[in-house]
């Protein structure tokens, strides 16, 4: 059994294609589909069921899958090892965000860290923050920004905070509200809202902010984006709070301080079990250690 044959396998089952597969792969697709079909003969099962309008993996498929991911995994880690003890950094490393990130400047992180280490192939994933926590947790992602109440922190994973931020009220420039100073909890909660999903990091700090001051607010509108949530938000639908230094990143809503506003902290998050030369090397672009201590509960 080859590496090519697992990566060809593997390609095949992401794409759902022959085709897109050898494209993807830079072969031809008749030999891609005879390493395939060796592939199979070594296992002694079909892998794939094929027909000249799909392709989808067979039960056997479905069980190999996993593990011929891990072979890659693992053989792309010890390259890069290798790569790391003779002075160079290469592999991938992916990073996982919340759409509302605010105390790092991302993208310019990435460009840096893809100037200075051009052989590492740079992933990115935008989710939830405890999704994110989650998929560090299991080497899904390397590292993570991700923001949360201050009554939360990130378990099971290393992690530095990186600011805090205080949310701000988001209202359509017309709104009779959009001329005012400031405003506080009991003045928003008459009124309708659009926020993040219930249960998420985004939601709860605002949930928490307003059960502490006794307060009840309708949230018909749920949504995952905050651009959409902007769009909701000048069309009159309802307002919004979300932290102050991402608010500005938004078009076609004005912001207004709230006096007794709730308070989130970003963090910056990594595993506790040891990391690619890449993710070092991007901790290093940030001037963290990889061995920083762990905050105390």
């Amino acid at each position: 059994m080859e590496l090519r044959q697992l990566q060809y396998f593997v390609t095949v089952a992401e794409t759902k294609s022959f085709t897109r597969a050898a494209e993807r792969c830079l072969v031809v697709q008749s030999a891609l589909s005879h390493q395939i079909a060796r592939l199979e003969r070594e296992l002694g099962a079909r892998l794939f069921d094929r027909t000249s309008r799909r392709v989808r993996l067979t039960a056997a498929g479905e069980a190999f899958l996993p593990d011929a991911q891990q072979c890659l995994d693992a053989a792309e880690r010890g390259a890069a090892e290798v790569a790391a003890a003779v002075g160079e950094v290469r592999g991938k490393l992916t990073v996982g965000v919340i759409p509302t990130v605010a105390a790092v400047d991302v993208p310019a992180v990435l460009r840096a860290f893809h100037e200075r280490y051009p052989q590492v192939r740079i992933g990115l994933r935008v989710g939830t923050s405890e999704s994110l926590v989650a998929k560090v947790k299991d080497g899904t992602i390397d590292v993570a920004f991700l923001g949360l109440p201050t009554t939360a922190r990130p378990d099971g994973v290393r992690s530095r905070k990186l600011a805090h931020d205080r949310h701000v009220a988001v209202v359509a420039p017309d709104h009779p509200l959009a001329g005012e100073a400031d405003v506080d909890l009991l003045r928003l909660s008459t009124e309708v809202f659009v926020d993040f999903p219930a249960g998420s990091a985004g939601r709860d700090q605002s949930d928490q902010a307003f059960a502490s001051a006794g307060l009840h607010r309708e949230v018909p509108f749920e949504v995952t984006s905050p651009e959409f949530l902007a769009r909701l938000v000048h069309l009159r639908l309802g307002i919004a709070m979300l932290p102050s230094n991402y608010a500005p990143h938004l078009s076609g809503v004005v912001t207004i301080p709230v006096l007794d506003a709730p308070v989130r902290i970003e963090h910056l998050i990594w595993s506790r079990f040891g990391l690619t030369p890449a993710a070092a090397a991007f901790l290093a672009v940030l001037d963290v250690s990889p061995s920083e201590p762990e905050p105390r509960k």
